[in-house]
């Protein structure tokens, strides 16, 4: 591997699991370089920050806390704000503190329970899901076993307490309700595991037995036969032309599918899984294919990644009916990343796709903890960053009165839209740390609500396989 190729593909791998805000920019000697971010503009006339903290104690909605155990009601507020949606994004200002985790099973739990959503989306493999929907739905598997299994690689910071504590919450609520079941569906384009080539070929066997030898030829030699984590560092140090040759073969399986007729009733459902399932390889296969030594190709990659992510919940929603929790980094969920190595965000295409019928919620914290992987070497610890500095969104923000509260930033006064519309210092958190990037957000311009917290905790990280 070049010099050049080793300063790029650990940020590559961050970023496959929408994790490359932890690792800046790599320059063309690859020395880190800040993001190209807006520069932030100061409060206009007549609008003081003492003004917009005022305004936004009137139009916020009290927040309890955020244990999933606890009651509800004050989550009401932000159902109606979400009333209508049929896709949510909830976003995360850190990928490693359990507050913010805790509030996705919160809130996941109360759009089950009150508002009649039945599927919660993470960025995690296809796959990855696909093992955790049938443990979920059915009870296969051990979930110990399924997380350390897919938790690997770019997504090891899934590998906490916190999510376990969703995934199993919702088994127990499927326990109860065999008939009306809550789903989980991963969405990211990372890696593609074995059972979904498994699936492919035996829905081939099945069904085209005169396509058995075809497509058994196409997709040989590319069902991994190690872990997520190694698989995908293996996969990207392949040459170019070789991952561009997968990609031509996996693409040939799925137009092979597609061309096949539907049939009706459960042969279609059948079909239409597995056609699904092949898209999942190939995009995997495709988003592997950009050039990760040209900064340029490497950005094309994330907008093709964000674009696949809000192209497998549309499929999600569309073939199951179900309305969609879906969790991200707030960079993901977002309309606008303010980075130019995002040109595009799962939330704008998903914008794009729903119109309103999608809505993004953001996080903001004061000060607090998250876990985070060594930028420099890679080991997992606690930081901890102290209250946000004058001039941030959150320094302004932590000044209401109430702790933690949730702020519809659509339908807050003017003085505090025109605030939110200015770009400027933002908590924005990823899986490494430390990060020298300044990030400059406008947070009213990437999301529709805010839940604000003001200090956070770091979560239970159970560890690397």
């Amino acid at each position: 591997m070049t010099p050049r190729r080793a300063a790029v593909l650990p940020s590559v791998l961050l970023s496959l699991g929408a994790l490359a805000l932890s690792t800046p920019a790599v320059g063309a000697e690859g020395a880190r370089t800040p993001a190209s971010v807006p520069a932030p503009r100061a409060t206009g006339p007549g609008q003081s920050e003492e003004a917009v903290v005022r305004a936004i104690e009137r139009s916020a909605h009290t927040l309890r806390g955020t244990d999933p155990g606890g009651g509800l009601r004050d989550l009401d507020a932000l159902g109606r704000m979400i009333e209508g949606a049929g896709v949510v994004g909830l976003g995360e200002a850190t990928h490693g503190s359990r507050d913010f985790f805790r509030m996705k099973h919160r809130l996941f739990r109360y759009l089950a329970e009150e508002k009649g959503f039945r599927s919660f989306s993470l960025e995690l493999p296809w796959s990855s899901g696909v093992r955790i929907d049938d443990y979920v739905v059915n009870g296969e598997g051990s979930l110990e076993d399924i997380a350390r299994e897919e938790f690997q690689g770019a997504y090891r910071a899934w590998h906490n307490q916190d999510y376990l504590d969703l995934i199993e919450w919702m088994r127990a609520h499927n326990r109860r309700h065999p008939h009306d079941p809550v789903r989980f569906t991963g969405n990211d384009m990372g890696h593609a595991g074995p059972e979904l080539y498994e699936r492919v070929t035996g829905h081939v066997a099945r069904r085209h037995p005169r396509l058995q030898e075809r497509v058994a030829a196409l997709y040989r030699g590319l069902p991994p036969a190690t872990g997520l984590g190694a698989h995908s560092r293996e996969y990207l140090e392949l040459p170019l032309a070789e991952r561009r040759e997968r990609a031509e073969r996996t693409g040939k399986v799925l137009a092979l599918l597609r061309e096949q007729p539907a049939g009706r009733g459960a042969d279609r459902r059948d079909h239409l899984w597995a056609v699904q399932h092949a898209r999942a390889i190939h995009q995997m296969a495709e988003g592997y294919a950009f050039d990760i030594t040209d900064e340029e190709q490497v950005a094309e990659m994330m907008r093709f990644r964000d674009g696949v992510m809000a192209e497998n919940v549309a499929w999600w929603h569309r073939h199951t009916g179900d309305r969609i929790l879906v969790s991200a980094h707030n960079t993901h969920v977002s309309y606008d990343s303010f980075d130019v190595r995002y040109p595009k965000t799962q939330g704008a295409f998903l914008r794009d796709t729903f119109d309103e019928g999608y809505v993004s919620i953001g996080f903001s914290f004061h000060r607090g903890a998250f876990k985070a992987f060594g930028t420099d070497d890679d080991v997992m610890r606690t930081h901890r960053v102290g209250a946000a500095r004058p001039g941030s969104n959150e320094h302004a923000l932590d000044r209401a009165r109430q702790r933690d509260y949730i702020l519809d930033m659509r339908t807050a006064p003017r003085s505090v839209r025109d605030w939110l519309a200015r770009p400027r210092v933002t908590h924005n958190i990823g899986a490494g740390w430390p990060d020298p990037t300044e990030y400059r957000i406008a947070l009213g311009e990437a999301h529709d609500i805010l839940i604000h917290l003001d200090e956070v905790e770091a979560t239970t990280y159970l560890g690397t396989p």
